[in-house]
């Protein structure tokens, strides 16, 4: 079973510090400075065992009013929740706020620890535990002792339960870890920590840090402390990164695998409302807080961000103004500009095959769509099934009818305007895109001589056959005719009846034909000796060896020419 992530909140005059300290054996982790200030304004970090030997990372976040954005940061990963009241004080109004943002970020299950039991009456106490029931009524509440060690046994019996009720939240998808602290340590370099929310990382991977798209790798990874080979998704991992500097860094950065995850200044989200949302909020996605404007229709918004966020589809965000005025889950981290309800209604569902269908319709490599951030793996491959496929590109059926229906009408009309060409070059039969080449077998057209026809068309003389019998006559008086109309050309050639040479004249097939048996018995090839060869003039002869090494029979050397190697063979 993975280990879960245990979030504990509350005011530090409730003792909260002193309690996770009680609990676990020793201070959360903390950088230097804010040890040194005794104060709770950062996310502190330590392993708890429980009594069966199973372990919770357990992330110490600050209980202050003025520091609920840190608070707010340390949640977005946790998996249960520790919430801290003092017996004598009860609960706070940030308390309240604590609560309504666990509930927007989707964690529903936790326990709430009633502190300094021996500091007040047993009647105080009764009370302060009613009063916690009540806050949270679908939460264990357990009257501790931080001084005394009263109830701590009982607190991590409850937790032991907790855990047991509480499965670690799916996290499914490609490697993904919002930075919450980074320093540096002497002879190490700079190392990032924060909780692995998908993936893992291990030593040597490939990563980017998000949204500046530092390049970098795992040199080392720890969790808890102790050096790992490799880090699962939802444990608590700190990772060494080579190349990156602390300035490079702050919190809100995500640490991805390259490839997988878009980097937008848009978020489609489906909203929760504690109260009326404003115009103007700050946006709490993963472990960073940026101002928005909140675009909306109904009970869907858009958030355009001030700055670029790395988010997936599914991931829950919490809207504050000068308190916290609601949430909201993901539909699109990386929308087009229109707000679209429609659109986001069928994105709510979450069906793969409705999302792909409504995601892809020109065609889109897997990889691409991969880094939408729309669907994990598993349920992207269920989606890209009910599409059709070219090689590594996807599309819809209804673009691919599209396509086809326009390849016909232009084919069509090349057959109308030009009988004795109705081909077209294969380049220019699609847009010059990568994906041409795959589609280009699924249009039904019969592809000849690199070009494409449709079914059953063939050259056609038409109104040009009176020409064509003239041309053919005058080819049978003369070795060399001028031709003005290069399409009747070109059919006859194809028909074996001329071969063009030069610019705009023909030689009839037949001699072409002797040309070439001529260049076997002309030792060396000159140009007087194949003339005199054929009985032809000395035009017609340069014309005809011209065409012969644009064919690739000949390679002219000085005034000579020599059988090029296939041909030698014969």
């Amino acid at each position: 079973m993975r280990p879960l992530v245990l979030g504990t909140a509350g005011h530090i005059d409730h003792g909260k510090t002193w309690l996770v300290k009680a609990l676990t054996g020793k201070d959360t982790d903390r950088l230097p400075e804010e040890q040194e200030r005794g104060i709770s304004i950062e996310l502190g970090y330590a392993p708890l065992e429980l009594p069966d030997g199973r372990r919770l990372s357990v992330i110490d976040v600050p209980g202050h009013e003025r520091f609920v954005r840190t608070m707010v940061a340390g949640a977005t990963g946790i998996d249960l929740f520790l919430l801290v009241i003092d017996a004598a004080e009860g609960a706070r109004p940030q308390t309240h706020e604590h609560l309504a943002i666990l509930r927007l970020l989707g964690i529903e299950r936790g326990i709430v620890a009633v502190t300094k039991a021996d500091a007040v009456e047993p009647e105080a106490l009764k009370l302060a535990l009613a009063e916690a029931r009540e806050l949270v009524p679908e939460a264990e509440a357990v009257a501790v002792s931080a001084k005394t060690g009263a109830g701590l046994d009982d607190l991590r019996a409850a937790l032991t339960r907790a855990t047991d009720a509480e499965q670690p939240r799916e996290r499914a998808g490609a490697t993904r870890l919002y930075v919450d602290r980074a320093f540096t340590i002497d002879g190490v370099g700079t190392v990032v920590t924060g909780t692995l929310w998908s993936g893992s990382i291990s030593t040597g991977d490939a990563l980017r840090v998000e949204p500046s798209g530092l390049q970098t790798r795992a040199r080392s990874v720890q969790v808890h402390d102790l050096p790992v080979t490799r880090a699962e998704a939802g444990q608590r991992v700190a990772v060494n990164l080579p190349g990156v500097t602390r300035t490079q860094l702050r919190r809100g950065d995500a640490l991805v695998q390259p490839g997988h995850y878009p980097v937008s200044w848009r978020l489609d989200v489906a909203l929760e409302e504690l109260e009326p949302i404003p115009a103007a909020v700050t946006v709490h996605v993963g472990t960073s807080d940026v101002p928005a404007r909140v675009v909306r229709e109904g009970r869907y918004a858009q958030l355009r961000l001030r700055e670029p966020v790395v988010a997936a589809r599914g991931d829950r965000v919490v809207l504050r103004a000068e308190s916290t005025v609601g949430g909201g889950v993901v539909l699109d981290p990386a929308p087009p500009r229109r707000l679209d309800p429609e659109r986001l209604e069928l994105l709510e569902r979450g069906d793969p095959e409705a999302i792909v269908r409504a995601c892809v319709y020109e065609p889109v490599t897997g990889p691409a769509l991969q880094a939408r951030a729309l669907l994990p793996p598993a349920e992207l491959a269920q989606g890209l099934a009910s599409l059709e496929q070219a090689g590594d590109w996807f599309f819809a059926q209804e673009w691919l009818e599209e396509v086809r229906a326009s390849v016909r009408e232009r084919l069509t009309e090349r057959a109308r305007n030009s009988p004795l060409d109705p081909g077209l070059p294969l380049a220019e039969l699609l847009p010059q895109e990568q994906w041409a080449a795959s589609v280009v077998p699924l249009l039904h057209v019969e592809r000849r001589g690199g070009k494409a026809y449709a079914p059953g068309a063939a050259p056609q003389l038409g109104d040009h056959a009176a020409a064509a019998v003239e041309l053919e006559a005058q080819l049978r008086r003369e070795d060399l005719v001028r031709v003005e109309d290069r399409g009747l050309a070109a059919f006859l050639e194809a028909e074996g009846k001329l071969k063009r040479v030069g610019d705009g004249f023909a030689v009839p097939g037949s001699l072409y034909e002797r040309g070439r048996e001529a260049l076997y018995a002309v030792t060396p090839i000159t140009l007087a000796g194949f003339r005199d060869a054929l009985g032809i003039s000395r035009r017609t002869a340069q014309l005809l060896l011209e065409r012969f090494d644009a064919d690739g029979l000949t390679r002219r050397i000085g005034d000579e020419r020599v059988l090029r190697r296939s041909e030698s063979r014969r």
